[in-house]
């Protein structure tokens, strides 16, 4: 009567050495494409496109680009969390329960203060901008 539900699997064998790197790469690699699975995630990474679009046109320096890169590469890591977050709480309660909108929402808080950032960022680019020389 012990049988284990069919939705549980062993806990697979522990990787260790330098084998481990090519399994976390791989682990790191699907956790992207359950990203790109996210509408929130693709909207992210167009917006990105277009925050290079708007640097190029302000004559950004290189510290600009790579100020915006790591931001963005900060927001896809909430996102990722955020989107962890929401699975976890999908799975452990699945009906309406208030500590899971808790969690949502704080999950939606996180990653609405690093786009603040990002758009505080490209405020003050613009400003420099229009300051200096135009």
């Amino acid at each position: 009567m012990n049988e284990p539900h069919p939705s549980r699997r062993p806990r697979p064998e522990r990787i260790t050495g330098p084998r481990h790197l090519f399994a976390a790469a791989g682990f790191s690699i699907a956790g992207l494409r359950r990203l790109w699975a996210e509408t929130a995630f693709r909207h992210q990474l167009l917006a990105f496109c277009a925050v290079i679009g708007v640097l190029t046109l302000l004559e950004a320096s290189m510290g600009d680009y790579v100020t915006a890169f790591i931001l963005f590469m900060v927001l896809v890591a909430v996102e990722a969390l955020n989107t962890a977050i929401e699975c976890i709480v999908d799975h452990i309660s699945p009906d309406w329960a208030e500590f899971a909108r808790d969690a949502k929402d704080l999950g939606s808080l996180a990653v609405l203060c690093i786009m603040l950032c990002y758009g505080a960022f490209l405020v003050s680019v613009a400003h420099t901008y229009f300051l200096t020389a135009h």
